[in-house]
């Protein structure tokens, strides 16, 4: 793959940032193609095709989607159809890559509640199996599968209550872990665990990541970690110095 990978970077059609192709995003054998434009899409899809004509590969279109990103007044409604080997593409309004719910409208409220769901799932699994351990097992237990927090430094635009429910999950899994009553003190709860609270493993996510892309040699993350004034930076800056939660 990675001679086609090469080929779309070195197009003009699809999105770029600073002159930097950003135009495919791959991990094994999946492919996300970005474009500002249909006809840059179709045109990178047509790469696509007959790459894997040369190579005697075949996409599979029922699992293949297109999705369109909202801009306002501007939103299209009745985009043309975008094919694959003369097939139109789905066109969904979410899709979940590498775990990470995505939608149009660029908000990250649903993959917050399905990282709600799944603390939630892990939370009453290890109370039901695990009730009869000791204190410091179900502590080990809780830092082992309810820290996870998966793709959560990615999170940029929600709304206060899809991040407060979170949050309200997270300190309700240690309560009734420890068997302790519902409306306990939540910071005197982790404070005697010595267990980090919300906001202190959030902050620990964020300068990871943050750490990571700054230290990183990858051309696209470098210039991320350049802009200071892009949101998810701006964010990632104002979390780990604590001024915002």
């Amino acid at each position: 793959m990675n001679d086609l990978i090469g080929e779309l970077s070195s197009m003009h059609a699809g999105c770029h940032i600073d002159g930097v192709a950003v135009n495919n995003i791959s991990y094994a054998d999946d492919m996300v193609l970005l474009s500002p434009s249909i006809g840059a899409l179709r045109n990178l899809l047509k790469v696509c095709e007959r790459y894997a004509e040369c190579h005697g590969l075949m996409y599979n279109v029922t699992k293949s989607e297109c999705i369109f990103f909202g801009l306002g007044d501007k939103t299209l409604h009745e985009p043309p159809p975008i094919c694959l080997n003369g097939s139109p593409l789905t066109r969904v309004n979410k899709f979940k890559y590498l775990g990470h719910i995505v939608t149009d409208d660029l908000k990250d409220n649903e993959d917050i509640e399905r990282e709600r769901r799944a603390l939630a799932v892990r939370g009453n699994m290890l109370a039901r199996r695990f009730a009869r351990c000791t204190v410091q097992v179900k502590l080990a237990l809780f830092k082992a599968y309810c820290q996870s927090f998966y793709t959560s430094s990615l999170w940029v635009n929600y709304t206060q209550r899809a991040y407060s429910a979170l949050r309200v999950q997270y300190n309700n899994v240690l309560r009734m872990l420890l068997r302790l009553p519902r409306f306990c003190s939540a910071s005197s709860m982790f404070a005697e665990a010595r267990i980090d609270d919300f906001y202190a493993l959030r902050r620990k996510r964020v300068a990871s990541m943050l750490a990571r892309v700054r230290g990183s040699s990858n051309d696209i993350l470098k210039i991320v970690a350049s802009k200071y004034q892009c949101p998810i930076h701006s964010l990632w800056v104002k979390i780990v110095v604590g001024t915002v939660k």
